[in-house]
C-alpha cells in the first residue's frame, strides 16, 4: 500500500520560508496526483495546493497564491511544497495526500484523495 511521509515542517518567523517534502515508500508516484492540505484545531482540513501526475498542472488556494509553489521529482518519488513569505495564519498541520489519477486537472478537495501522510507541523511566529 502506498505510504506517504511528510517532512520539513518547523518553526519559522513571519516572512520566512520552508520547503515541505512528501515522499513515497515502496510505490512510484508517477500515476498519482498529489495534494497538500492543512488543518488547525477546530477547523476543517483545507486544500492548499495540488499537482497532477505529470507535474504539468498545479492549483493553489487563493490564500497562498504567489507565495507557495509545488513541484515534483518523480525520479525521487517526492513532491515538494515551497512556502515563502509565510504568515502567522499559515500555521497548521500540513498533510500530503495522493490519488491514482492521470487527469490533467488536480483536485483541491480532501474527499478526492485516498492516501494520506501523518502530517507535519508548521508554525509561523516571531
Amino acid at each position: 500500500q502506498l505510504q506517504l511521509v511528510e517532512s520539513g515542517g518547523g518553526l519559522v518567523q513571519p516572512g520566512g520560508s520552508l520547503r515541505l517534502s512528501c515522499a513515497s515508500s515502496g510505490f512510484t508516484l508517477d500515476y498519482f496526483a498529489i495534494g497538500w492540505f492543512r488543518q488547525v484545531p477546530g477547523k476543517e482540513r483545507e486544500g492548499v495546493s495540488c499537482i497532477n501526475s505529470s507535474g504539468g498542472n498545479t492549483n493553489f488556494a487563493d490564500s497562498v497564491k504567489g507565495r507557495f509553489t509545488m513541484f515534483r521529482d518523480n525520479a525521487k518519488n517526492t513532491v515538494y511544497l515551497q512556502m515563502s513569505s509565510l504568515k502567522p495564519e499559515d500555521t497548521a498541520v500540513y498533510y500530503c495526500a495522493a490519488v491514482n489519477s492521470v487527469q490533467t486537472i488536480c483536485a483541491m478537495s480532501p474527499l478526492e484523495y485516498d492516501y494520506w501522510g501523518q502530517g507535519t507541523q508548521v508554525t509561523v511566529s516571531s
